[in-house]
């Protein structure tokens, strides 16, 4: 009796332990990207600007800067807990009828965040990688028209 007393109290404390680092991982693990960020183009600037909910839920927006200082909106972030896993979900101005894609956090090693949509059309993965305090390596991947294709973006804190 004792043995099944231990093992059912083991099974509960790691279900345990594993909500808490689901919820710590969404609010407390993906810190580093809080705040703008920016990344010179030929074009102008791409910026994101992340903020931390009430609810914990790390919220984003990504726009674009022409060289004349106008601004576009180009989609709308956030990176919560959906049940014991974690998502980043992005709506995409006029991509997708204005619906938002969630990816599935699937990695977590060596400071690079990876996250997975095998069903998306492009990009199926998107990762960020924490560089430090002053610097953030994003990038999004996949097959688009049966071809491997990758994008870069690398930003400074501002």
């Amino acid at each position: 009796m004792k043995r099944i007393y231990s093992f059912s109290m083991i099974l509960f404390m790691v279900g345990f332990f594993s909500d808490v680092k689901a919820q710590k991982n969404s609010s407390e693990v993906f810190s580093f990207v809080l705040g703008s960020w920016e990344m010179q183009t030929p074009k102008g600037k791409n910026v994101e600007q992340w903020s931390k909910s009430a609810d914990k839920i790390l919220k984003g927006k990504s726009y674009r800067i022409n060289a004349k200082g106008d601004s576009v909106l180009t989609e709308t972030l956030q990176i919560r807990t959906i049940g014991k896993d974690i998502f980043y979900c992005s709506t995409v101005a006029n991509q997708n009828e204005g619906k938002e894609v969630c990816f599935k956090l699937i990695s977590t090693k060596n400071q690079i965040y990876i996250f997975e949509n095998k069903d998306h059309d492009f990009p199926q993965r998107i990762v960020y990688q924490n560089l430090g305090k002053t610097e953030m390596l994003a990038w999004i991947d996949g097959k688009l028209n049966g071809k491997s294709r990758k994008s870069e973006f690398r930003y400074k804190r501002q």
